[in-house]
């Protein structure tokens, strides 16, 4: 079945298929995966049934404010030279500039702070906290076979962190992607998968009657400990519980071939482009809703007509002009690619509106001038969702504005309920969402 027949017959059990019906059906229904047959029943039109999705590409140099932020605030403001690739998009994304984390600082090593604007130190001793994307992952958890997807186009580092606040490690490879994502075992493996799974959660269930024993022999203090130690099992144990259900289900099927690798590790355009070309897959199949890309400082030569010194090098320009003139074409072409991904999820529908339009974009970086290592300023630019775009929003440049104003946006167009993320003052001022 290829992605427009699946979508024609999910439209037709959506008209079959009420999800309270299902709920006093079936006792177990509240463990389910979400299923987009169910859409309908949540809203009286397809367009505000339509699930929301979440991708922030994260880019470990930075981009140059002169290139990349107009020099007028507001909707009339001139192109800069990043954006005018983008201008056919203009009502499709906004300009944020004079913003940055509170607190943070460091450099490169500000780049754990990017998503979770938790101020990590000099030393290197402080523990992160919950980043945006694994935040928002949360809510969705069990509604699709993925909670969220950690993606960079080379490395071992993300700016992703757990709500234990541990790094969660990218997938750098799109072939070994494509796999977890659309190849599928056989019956036979998938069972097995499943019954790990279950041997799993049975242990997990020994441990907890085991612990609970404990309770009358404690005081006031371990017992409160015991109950952050149940909530953690039971957590656990819900996440089993989601995860066989997935592992007895057949995954989606596609007719796109398994993409191939590139093999320069250099040339970061072209493997942005091909990791954008599968998060897109992964969103049409609704494999997960969230998703998060990193582009890290790479040192190499970026295979780019005009460029031949290295992409970290030309970062620390000094303001020489013929590092900023080589510097400009890599940040070009990669501002380029994302107007690009955003074209791609524009021409996809489902449910009755494009990928675009349930998709919020972040791009943004933990430096907002590469060459002396600044984390003030950061480039912010804001995609998709449910916003009023085609504006630049601009702070103060001396005492920016706080960043996660705009992650607690994010949330609530998200549908998650929040009113605070790290060292927000409330919600980013002159952000409007659209009406219906």
């Amino acid at each position: 079945m290829n992605l427009n027949t699946a979508k024609i017959v999910s439209s037709r059990i959506r008209s079959l298929l009420h999800r309270r019906t299902v709920l006093r059906g079936s006792g177990v229904a509240m463990s389910l995966p979400w299923l987009s047959a169910m859409a309908g029943s949540f809203a009286d039109d397809m367009e505000s049934a339509a699930p929301r999705r979440m991708v922030t590409t994260t880019l470990g140099l930075g981009l140059v404010d002169g290139n990349l932020n107009p020099t007028q605030t507001g909707r009339d403001y001139a192109a800069s030279p990043y954006l005018k690739s983008l201008d056919d998009l203009r009502d499709r994304f906004t300009v944020i500039s004079g913003t940055s984390h509170p607190g943070v600082s460091g450099g490169h090593r500000a780049e754990a702070s990017i998503l979770t604007a938790r101020p990590m130190g000099t030393t290197g001793q402080v523990r992160n906290t919950i980043s945006l994307d694994q935040h928002v992952a949360q809510q969705f958890s069990g509604q699709t076979r993925y909670e969220s997807l950690v993606l960079a186009t080379s490395g071992t580092g993300s700016p992703c962190y757990t709500r234990h606040g541990a790094m969660i490690p990218p997938e750098t490879s799109p072939s070994r992607l494509y796999e977890k994502l659309f190849v599928d075992e056989s019956d036979a493996q998938r069972k097995r998968q499943a019954q790990k799974v279950l041997q799993s959660r049975s242990i997990m269930d020994l441990v907890g009657d085991d612990a609970k024993a404990l309770q009358r022999e404690l005081g006031v203090a371990d017992r409160d400990r015991l109950d952050a130690y149940f909530t953690s099992v039971r957590e656990l144990e819900k996440q089993m519980q989601t995860n066989q259900q997935w592992a007895l289900q057949p995954k989606p099927s596609v007719d796109v071939p398994r993409p191939v690798d590139v093999a320069d590790p250099n040339d970061l355009i072209q493997r942005f482009d091909v990791m954008c070309g599968m998060i897109k897959l992964a969103l049409e199949t609704d494999s997960t809703r969230v998703i998060s890309l990193h582009l890290p400082a790479g040192g190499g030569v970026v295979p780019i007509d005009g460029v031949d010194q290295g992409y970290h090098s030309l970062s620390h320009h000094g303001r020489d002009e013929e590092k900023l003139t080589q510097l400009q074409r890599v940040e070009t072409a990669i501002v380029r690619q994302w107007g690009q991904f955003m074209r791609d999820l524009a021409a996809s529908e489902d449910s009755g509106t494009s990928l675009l339009d349930q998709t919020t974009l972040l791009m943004t970086s933990n430096l907002g001038n590469a060459s002396n290592h600044d984390n003030r300023n950061m480039p912010v630019l804001l995609g998709g969702g449910k916003f009023r775009h085609g504006t630049h929003l601009g702070f103060d440049r001396k005492n920016n504005y706080p960043l996660p104003n705009l992650f607690v946006s994010i949330l609530q167009q998200m549908g998650v309920p929040a009113d605070q993320f790290a060292t927000s003052t409330g919600t980013m001022t002159g952000l409007d969402f659209k009406v219906g």
